[in-house]
């Protein structure tokens, strides 16, 4: 169904009109009158959740809880040397891709249905267009032409229904792009949560006890709640030491618009108040933060206390220890205490928070990508791939990693990507799985095409296939480098004299999760009149296994580190008492802006993971877990003040310095 009767949220689908001009559109929906029935309706998920609320859906506001636990919670918390409770509010937030949501649906005479969509998941998509409109998968085309920008807000089906049913109808090419005021209210949000937190430690800080309740903003529909409620709980179990946790999670409807995948997929909201709290804690025993984070942060392989598997080859305590000395943490700590010696405005604060994200899906369902490679008569290459690049460079690593195992300069590549009618099944551009899982498909296929090449160029230059090597675009016997032929000669060769093509398609499968982790430290200047925030320093270091291409990682680092900065900061969707969005373009949500970052150092720690491909790990989404915790702490630290709410406002820095 692609309008429903009922509406449920301001920026919900009510009635679409197909013209031949935007004017005309535009005209054409102004002469629509609706008429409305006003129902119950909920912000607070605290308040839809309660019993005698007014149902949303007919099964009631209440989605299926999340209960994981390990050890014996409460036993721990009664022998604890102290116990700590907190509740986190934390926002709603946009994904602000630079492209908003656009799409092309063109249904031809004979009911075959294509839709070009910048969207993270083709085949997805493909899926989801064929229960809605009863079409056989093979009437259905969809194709990624190019995507600028997702953050996992292109995953789900926004305007693509709407265009197909419209092509449909009119048997013409319809085309939607939402601008960026139809976008912030009417695509997908970072759920909104409310989380509480409380924490048993002993007398060392070690913390014996981790208890999680977290209410799961959903919106108006389900989305992927259910994904991203198990996710966060199953992460809760892998940043620390402790071997008794437990998480409540309570995915709850409410009439706003709907939440979804965004990167870290409940990361960043398992672990901020966990990280705050370790900040609060350290302070109240006497401990430095930094020890007590060592003290409790995982080791290499050690194993989730849950359901035993392993972490891989954490690095998160190197990690740390590099970010110490990368913001020369000794002197950032005195040039703390000096501001607060000094008694004037401004004040210094230094904080540190450490976060993990997973792998792809192993565990959860097959964790698949298809690849296929064809080398052609010059020596040129295609690699024809599921996967849809959005900018976070999973394509370029593919080829790189192919690149290196033929012999062909990655320039030589032309690459065909997300087309569900002439590339594999791919499960989509999420769960971190652009380098551990991806660039592994084109590792397993490139091998299978060198197999190939290495026969042919055997037979070609008389030379055992295993004594040949492969570079520069040249195949040459390890033994004699003077038997050596073009890889142009040999894919040449191989179509006259055996009749073949050089080529390979197959599907890799991961049957590993290991962990990725990060360890970030901010310095920040705080305004004690204004409550203004300026960020002065900020370090990021990650655990990235070995890096594939280091300058496209450097980068994702230095964006998650601006994705992190905005929501610890400055971005929330801010709605009215009907539910309205008070600020639906850049100019009144205020995402973090170049002159706003401040000085940002970024390191890698290249300690291999044995599963991964070449030792690579994945690092899109983990580059922004840390981040709202350490500009949080470092808030804290520089006032004296707690704050359980983001963004951290200048407001809410003044209300809580009024109320110190």
């Amino acid at each position: 169904m692609v309008f429903e009767n009922v509406v449920r949220y301001v920026g919900d689908k009510v009635a679409a009109v197909a013209a031949d001009t935007l004017q005309i559109a535009e005209k054409a929906v102004r002469l629509i009158k609706v008429e409305y029935e006003e129902l119950p309706f909920y912000l607070d998920p605290e308040e839809a959740m309660q019993e005698g609320a007014y149902p949303i859906h007919e099964n009631g506001n209440v989605l299926q809880e999340v209960n994981l636990s390990s050890g014996d919670v409460e036993e721990a918390f009664t022998h604890a040397y102290r116990v700590y409770e907190r509740r986190f509010v934390l926002p709603a937030v946009h994904h602000s891709a630079l492209e908003p949501h656009a799409c092309i649906a063109d249904y031809s005479v004979d009911g075959k249905l294509t839709v070009y969509t910048p969207t993270q998941d083709v085949f997805g998509q493909r899926e989801n267009l064929r229960r809605i409109f009863g079409l056989s998968m093979n009437r259905i085309r969809v194709i990624n032409p190019a995507m600028g920008g997702g953050f996992g807000g292109k995953i789900d089906l926004i305007g693509e229904p709407v265009a197909a049913l419209l092509s449909m109808k009119t048997l013409r090419p319809v085309k939607i792009v939402y601008t960026r005021t139809e976008d912030i209210p009417s695509s997908r949000t970072r759920h909104a949560m409310i989380v509480y937190n409380k924490i048993g430690v002993d007398k060392t800080g070690f913390i014996t006890a981790l208890d999680i309740k977290a209410v799961v903003d959903a919106g108006a529909q389900t989305s992927c709640t259910m994904s991203v409620t198990w996710a966060m709980g199953g992460k809760v179990f892998k940043n620390l030491k402790t071997p008794n946790v437990r998480f409540r999670g309570i995915p709850v409807y409410t009439n706003k618009t709907p939440a979804g995948a965004m990167r870290g997929f409940g990361s960043p909201q398992a672990f901020v108040g966990e990280q705050c709290m370790i900040n609060t804690i350290a302070k109240d025993l006497g401990i430095s933060v930094a020890e007590m984070q060592m003290k409790n942060l995982v080791e290499p392989y050690d194993r989730d206390p849950g359901n035993g598997s392993s972490h891989g080859n954490a690095r998160v305590h190197d990690a740390l220890k590099k970010g110490m000395e990368l913001m020369d943490y000794e002197q950032a700590l005195e040039e703390q205490e000096a501001s607060r010696r000094a008694g004037g405005r401004y004040r210094i604060g230094v904080g540190i928070s450490c976060g993990a994200h997973g792998n792809g899906l192993h565990g959860i369902m097959p964790d698949t990508t298809g690849v296929m490679i064809k080398l052609n008569e010059d020596g040129s290459a295609t690699l024809m791939t599921g996967v849809s690049d959005m900018g976070n460079g999973s394509v370029t690593t593919q080829i790189l990693v192919a690149s290196e195992i033929l012999g062909i300069p990655a320039e030589r590549f032309a690459c065909v990507q997300a087309d569900t009618e002439s590339t594999l099944f791919d499960l989509g551009a999420y769960a971190s799985q652009g380098s551990y899982v991806s660039a592994g498909a084109a590792l397993k296929v490139a091998k299978e095409v060198r197999a190939i090449l290495a026969e042919e160029a055997g037979k070609l230059l008389e030379v055992p296939p295993d004594e040949l090597e492969f570079a520069n675009e040249t195949v040459f016997c390890r033994e004699d480098a003077a038997r050596k032929a073009t890889i142009a000669q040999v894919v040449q060769y191989a179509m006259s004299e055996t009749q073949r093509d050089i080529c390979a398609a197959d599907t890799f499968a991961s049957f590993d999760s290991p962990m990725s982790y990060g360890a970030h430290l901010a310095k920040v200047q705080v305004d004690l009149e204004t409550g203004e925030v300026k960020p002065l320093k900020y370090v990021s270091v990650h655990d990235i296994g070995k890096a594939l291409n280091p300058g496209n990682l450097e980068g994702q680092m230095q964006g998650g580190v601006q994705m992190g900065l905005g929501y610890a900061l400055t971005e929330e969707i801010l709605r009215d008492e009907k539910g309205k969005v008070k600020n639906p373009n850049f100019r009144r949500y205020h995402i973090f802006n170049a002159a706003e970052m401040p000085e940002v150092k970024v390191a890698m720690i290249e300690e291999t993971e044995n599963t991964g491909p070449f030792g690579a790990k994945s690092i899109g989404e983990c580059a922004v877990v840390p981040s709202p915790g350490a500009v949080v702490n470092a808030i804290s630290n520089a006032t004296d003040c707690e704050f359980l709410e983001l963004p951290v406002t200048p407001e809410r820095i003044r209300k809580a310095l009024e109320g110190r």
